[in-house]
């Protein structure tokens, strides 16, 4: 399975390209998937690693498009330094949160949720700053880093990077000693405390950096859409779907998320919108009670799984 994303990271970036670059709709639409698959991971760097189930992303996807945003339209701050400056308010942001960290379970879940549509609320009133309702618009786009001819994949590529560039992150994290410590939370809490675990402090590292991935996708996302309004910005759709797609792509591990997210994302909007086009999230819905059921672990556990038996086989042929 290492092997084959070695050889997949490649492939996304030179293959891929040469696809999307002649049709202009699946290349948005695979844009979109991976602004999912950066919250996914983001979701999944929390739940699954700092044992924090949120219901209420959307709060930080928010935040960083509204900070990147008035950045550089207020101050004239360069977009490509708004970007993770948008994700860095995000994180300053959950400092609010921090109360919650003393809940657990869905309580802990809940808890985010409302801080989500508190956010949603300051920035639909403070329309001095905000745009109130109404929003804002013409936000400066991505600047031209790229050749001509490569220009409108410029998204594609800052989206790609962005999202691999957070699975490093989480893989980073998971096999350092605060992954040990986290994984050890997950058994025992308490007994983590008795030998010296700060586990309010992790927790603590844990949602700020999940905060902070999530503002940044947030961020890059108000300059691709060039317009921000509360009710689309903090929309539960931004907490849910990544929750979706980091269930089906396996969230326990590294890729899963991403993986989960762009297959999910493209297959319910290319496949299941044109078989039901008014009522597709049903299938999709099904479609996510299947994995579940079936293959709680995910779609990355599937294949794994897959090789597995498949080389076993062939060795006893052997």
């Amino acid at each position: 399975m290492k092997h084959l994303l070695w050889v997949l990271v490649p492939v996304v970036y030179i293959v891929v390209p040469a696809y999307l670059k002649g049709n202009s709709y699946v290349l948005s639409l695979t844009v979109s998937s991976l602004i999912v698959a950066g919250i996914a991971v983001a979701w999944a760097l929390l739940g699954n690693l700092g044992g924090m189930v949120s219901f209420g992303h959307a709060a930080f996807f928010g935040l960083g498009g509204y900070a990147s945003a008035l950045l550089t339209m207020k101050a004239g701050v360069p977009v490509l330094l708004a970007i993770p400056l948008g994700g860095a308010f995000a994180a300053v942001a959950s400092v609010a949160m921090l109360p919650a960290l003393r809940l657990s379970g869905p309580y802990f879940a809940l808890a985010i949720l409302a801080y989500s549509h508190i956010f949603r609320i300051i920035a639909t009133e403070f329309a001095s700053l905000t745009g109130g309702p109404r929003g804002i618009s013409s936000i400066p786009g991505l600047p031209q880093v790229l050749p001509a001819s490569l220009a409108g994949l410029a998204p594609y590529f800052l989206a790609l990077t962005i999202v691999l560039l957070f699975c490093l992150a989480y893989a980073w994290v998971r096999k350092s000693h605060y992954g040990i410590a986290l994984r050890a939370m997950h058994d025992s809490e308490d007994a983590t405390r008795v030998v010296g675990v700060n586990s309010v402090l992790l927790k603590s590292w844990m949602l700020f950096l999940s905060a902070f991935m999530t503002g940044v996708i947030g961020a890059f996302n108000a300059h691709i859409i060039n317009f921000l309004e509360p009710d689309y910005a903090f929309n539960g759709s931004w907490s849910v779907l990544p929750i979706v797609a980091a269930i089906f792509g396996g969230y326990r591990t590294v890729m899963g998320p991403m993986i989960g997210a762009v297959v999910i994302y493209l297959v319910d909007q290319l496949v299941f919108k044109a078989m039901l086009a008014s009522g597709h999230q049903i299938v999709l819905g099904v479609v996510l009670a299947a994995m579940i059921l079936f293959a709680p672990d995910g779609l990355l556990d599937v294949f794994r799984k897959r090789n597995a038996g498949a080389a076993s086989t062939g060795g006893q042929h052997a």
